[in-house]
């Protein structure tokens, strides 16, 4: 069994001109990715493996995440090739993941989460919003050998604020 929990970074600010890996996340997004990631910690164990993009807006997510599972955030690593907003790009890097990991938290970018997921889960979501969480459980050994999986949980920021 494999088991991949695949998080939106979150809200990341347009307000200063710099280039898009370095922008930074709003106090909405580090509100939004602290929600979440507190509601996770009901069904996360702290025998996933996180790895993230190497743009800002989603390590400074996986960071706020590791923080709040206890988990030192040297430990995350950083995946260049996660820096992609395409699904096919997405697949790829995921079925090269060593065989030996079965938990992998991994934070990324839309459309390639959001594409992903309806290609590789049973249930069909219109969007994965910033700070957005799938967990998908695959029945096989191998990453290379992915096929559809069952969503175990999804958690929203907004179905999470009152």
């Amino acid at each position: 069994m494999k088991n991949l929990i695949i998080i939106r970074h979150a809200k990341s600010s347009w307000d200063e001109p710099v280039s898009d890996k370095i922008r930074k996340l709003t106090e909405r997004g580090r509100n939004d990715a602290n929600l979440v990631s507190l509601e996770s910690l009901k069904f996360i164990n702290d025998k996933f493996v996180l790895f993230s993009s190497n743009a800002n807006r989603a390590a400074e997510t996986a960071i706020i995440f590791a923080t709040n599972f206890s988990i030192p955030v040297n430990k995350i690593i950083i995946v260049d090739d996660l820096y992609t907003f395409d699904e096919n790009q997405l697949e790829k890097v995921i079925k090269t993941l060593n065989n030996n990991l079965e938990n992998v938290i991994l934070f990324g970018h839309n459309a390639a989460i959001t594409n992903f997921v309806n290609k590789f889960g049973d249930i069909f979501i219109e969007n994965v919003p910033t700070s957005g969480l799938v967990w998908i459980k695959f029945d096989c050994q191998e990453w290379k050998l992915l096929k559809k999986g069952k969503i175990q949980k999804v958690v929203f920021p907004r179905d999470l604020k009152i």
